[in-house]
């Protein structure tokens, strides 16, 4: 069937529909030759080659093509691993600038750029076509009607965030129609909602909802799946398997929905991003987009044997954000969230891997300059999971201007204080009064600590103080997954227990840590499910779990109705009590015209602190009372 294609445009880049057809633009410094392939309703494929090249990008016009188009892409050159090139055209790649996709990547073997018999493996080119295994991408309509929706813009330091995940949050709910639990309308639903405004929590943090790798072969044998999400495919297309609709075209309109619905209950909209990986692994990884647009251009490769990539994620590879196209592919996926999808902030997985230029962690990177600089994400919430398991890659209180971070040492100082480890009662009071010897020196104010216990990774609350050690056997990896020191104590038994002694000092424990959260200086964040003391059953690590284990049993609001009240009321109580949640430093100083200091220290005798006691393990009664 011949198909006419026009010269188009190089931007914007992806597939853009003017009403009349559509405008296809693809990024490929090493391509030889880009082969647009459009999908009928049978799946019938047709190649047109895209022959303008301008700057790299080649791209082209094909009217009368328009909104809900299927549509991937064929790129040929080289395929030349010890040279960093993996070209393989029988392979159809996935736009990364799709704003919809039809659907989860399914796996097989004709997804690998190598036949799996081949001696060496990589060094082989594969022959075998993978269409039928490889979601289409969709020409969409962005029109929507947002009405009056505008972003909410809370102050940070009167932000409480609720970190939570959209199939598990919804998966069990029993006010959500059935058809609708696990989606991005599920969590639209007005019980959802309002079960979240009646918590008080003013933002939620989704876990990864860019389109992910979901059944990686590795889990798939195992009968498992990629739960979680932390390995992106496309990073402006919202992920197909939470979307409740049928019709690939409407997913985004759903997010939207979902978006606008979630502002209306002055609830703001984070999403936890991950920039610097893709799920398309290591050298012996599936080639779905990147690795066969462009390999040498969109990953870090070793020096001196580029068949190889470095890899400061523990996923296989690492995005080279210090090439200008690499940089602008996650800058232009920042902006379309927010302008586009009204999004109201991110958390950034892994954020040092984002600021190495070269090897080492540069606070100074390019990465925050255009952000610094950028009038639109220059005035969203940003945070930083402030790590990588690189050398070098722990950054606490490192990040710059603008940037909250996730404060690790927060989590470990108030585990270890609460479960009587010596040494920690001074740290502590740095952490409850805000980290100031983290954030002050560079000019951020407190809310640049994000405070909290557990998160998604690790320990839920209860398990927190109900297992001394990770038990992760159910991930098929003989318990080696997961972290392993984890600031835990099980209040003396392991586990599931029905000792009135354990259980009471348990229930305590959980008291004692959101007391803390809420009452410290800095934007507290708690995980979906710890206000109803949801178990993972000590595992730590449920990234594979898409089960029960991992979604939030609603039973539970009955049997731990009164934790969930004791969360209600300390969130209130925090809201009203502006001395919480301070937008400056506490100074210890005595206030002018009074003899009142902004803040004070007293030991357990009433009395004030001495320089010698804080020097102590821990606060201490005197012996003398």
């Amino acid at each position: 069937m011949y198909i006419p294609v026009w010269p188009g445009k190089p931007h914007p880049l992806g597939a853009t529909w003017d009403g009349k057809g559509t405008n296809f633009a693809l990024y490929s410094e090493n391509a030889t030759k880009v082969e647009l392939c459009l999908f009928d309703s049978y799946g019938q494929e047709t190649r047109v080659a895209l022959s303008e090249v301008q700057n790299y990008i080649w791209h082209g016009y094909v009217p009368g093509i328009g909104p809900g188009q299927r549509y991937g892409y064929r790129v040929h050159g080289p395929f030349a691993p010890e040279q960093g090139h993996r070209f393989n055209p029988h392979k159809l790649l996935i736009d990364p600038y799709a704003k919809a996709l039809d659907g989860e990547i399914q796996y097989g073997e004709e997804l690998f750029g190598y036949p799996f018999d081949a001696p060496e493996q990589d060094l082989a080119r594969s022959e075998t076509d993978d269409a039928h295994l490889i979601p289409k991408a969709i020409v969409t309509d962005p029109a929507f009607e947002w009405g009056d929706d505008q972003p909410l813009r809370t102050p940070e330091h009167e932000t409480v965030i609720y970190e939570m995940h959209v199939k598990g949050f919804t998966k069990l709910q029993p006010d959500i129609p059935e058809p609708l639990r696990g989606t991005y309308a599920g969590l639209a639903h007005p019980s959802a909602i309002s079960y979240l405004q009646s918590l008080g929590v003013t933002a939620v943090e989704l876990m990864p909802i860019h389109f992910f790798h979901s059944q990686p072969g590795h889990l798939m044998d195992k009968g498992l799946r990629n739960y979680w999400g932390y390995d992106s495919i496309c990073f402006l297309a919202p992920f197909a398997g939470y979307s409740a609709t049928k019709n690939p075209e409407q997913q985004v309109r759903e997010f939207k929905r979902l978006v606008k619905a979630l502002h209306a209950g002055g609830i703001e909209v984070i999403l936890d991003v991950v920039y610097n990986h893709t799920g398309e692994g290591n050298h012996l990884g599936p080639t779905l987009s990147l690795r066969g647009i462009d390999n040498a251009t969109y990953y870090r490769l070793v020096d001196g044997d580029a068949r190889y990539y470095m890899d400061f994620t523990g996923c296989g590879n690492s995005l080279n954000v210090s090439n200008p196209q690499v940089l602008k592919l996650i800058m232009d996926s920042l902006r379309y969230w927010v302008t586009e999808m009204h999004v109201d902030g991110f958390r950034f997985d892994l954020a040092s891997a984002l600021a190495r230029e070269l090897y080492e962690v540069n606070s100074l990177a390019a990465f925050f300059d255009i952000i610094h600089q950028d009038p639109i994400l220059s005035d969203v919430k940003l945070i930083a999971e402030p790590w990588d398991i690189a050398d070098g890659g722990y950054q606490v209180g490192k990040f710059p201007l603008l940037w909250s971070e996730w404060n690790g040492r927060y989590r470990d100082i108030v585990r270890d204080f609460w479960r009587g480890i010596e040494g920690s009662l001074a740290e502590f009071a740095y952490r409850f009064t805000g980290s100031s010897d983290l954030y002050e020196f560079n000019g951020r104010r407190p809310s640049a600590s994000i405070n909290f216990v557990t998160a998604h990774d690790g320990f839920t609350l209860n398990d927190l103080v109900s297992y001394n050690e990770k038990h992760n056997e159910a991930n098929g990896e003989g318990n080696r997954d997961g972290e392993s020191h984890n600031r835990s104590w099980n209040c003396g038994a392991e586990g599931e227990t029905e000792a009135p002694d354990v259980l009471r000092l348990r229930n305590r424990q959980r008291r004692n840590f959101l007391v803390t959260l809420f009452l410290s200086q800095g934007v507290p964040m708690i995980v979906s499910g710890d206000e109803l003391g949801r178990t993972q059953l000590g595992n730590n690590n449920p990234y594979c779990q898409d089960n029960e284990l991992a979604w939030l049993d609603w039973n539970l609001q009955e049997e731990n109705a009164n934790l969930m009240d004791f969360v209600r009321q300390l969130i209130d109580f925090r809201r009203k009590h502006p001395i919480f949640r301070r937008r400056k430093w506490f100074q210890g100083r005595a206030i002018y015209g009074s003899e009142a200091s902004d803040i004070g220290w007293f030991n357990p005798d009433g009395l004030q602190v001495t320089a010698e006691q804080w020097h102590e393990g821990f606060a201490k009664r005197s012996p003398f009372f």
